[in-house]
């Protein structure tokens, strides 16, 4: 089945649960609102004519700019990426977290178990909590880290840094004490350059 030919059975199929069906540069993305998030998703799997069997990646998403410029908009999306073996296809899943300040989506490992570590990043980098995950900790950072570093608003130098102490014998953590600076690089150009 041809893309062209999936788009239509994916918005028969979901209707008004999807926000939006987008078909754009020959892919499909399904758009959502959290509250029909597992809804659709169980049924992009179970559906005889879709049969997306295969979480193959979820991540977190901070839309607080893009392109440079404002969102208009929520904050914080999970973008799920399904296969279907069976009809050689591949679909996007989008759904937004309804509140900037405390970005929570449904967990869905229960459909998908490989979204479980997916999830844990998502969580770690960019503070997104998901539902009913059965192990939601962090996966990449170090224990005690503050913040989620895919932020968009995270220092990029962080908040905490660490080094090993001579006189302790140990590692410790301090703020940081690198002092922010814009780098601008310089042209050098020789006497004849162009000429």
């Amino acid at each position: 089945m041809h893309v062209n030919d999936l788009y239509p059975v994916v918005q028969n199929v979901l209707g008004d649960k999807a926000s939006k069906v987008i078909l754009a540069l020959d892919e499909i993305t399904v758009e959502c609102q959290p509250e029909h998030y597992l809804n659709i998703m169980t049924t992009l799997r179970d559906h005889a004519d879709l049969h997306f069997e295969s979480l193959v990646d979820l991540c977190g998403v901070d839309y607080s700019t893009y392109k440079n410029e404002p969102w208009e908009g929520k904050r914080f999306a999970v973008v799920s990426q399904l296969v279907s073996i069976k009809n050689n296809q591949r679909i996007r899943v989008r759904v937004w977290a309804a509140d900037d300040d405390f970005p929570v989506v449904d967990s869905v490992t229960d459909i998908y178990n490989s979204a479980d570590w997916y999830e844990r990043e998502a969580f770690d980098l960019f503070g997104i909590l998901f539902n009913n995950h059965p192990d939601l900790r962090r996966i990449l950072t170090d224990y005690g880290f503050v913040g989620h570093p895919f932020r968009k608003d995270f220092p990029i130098s962080g908040y905490v840094e660490m080094r090993y102490d001579e006189a302790e014998k140990r590692v410790i953590y301090q703020p940081v004490t690198i002092e922010p600076r814009e780098i601008t690089p310089r042209i050098v150009r020789e006497e004849n350059y162009g000429g």
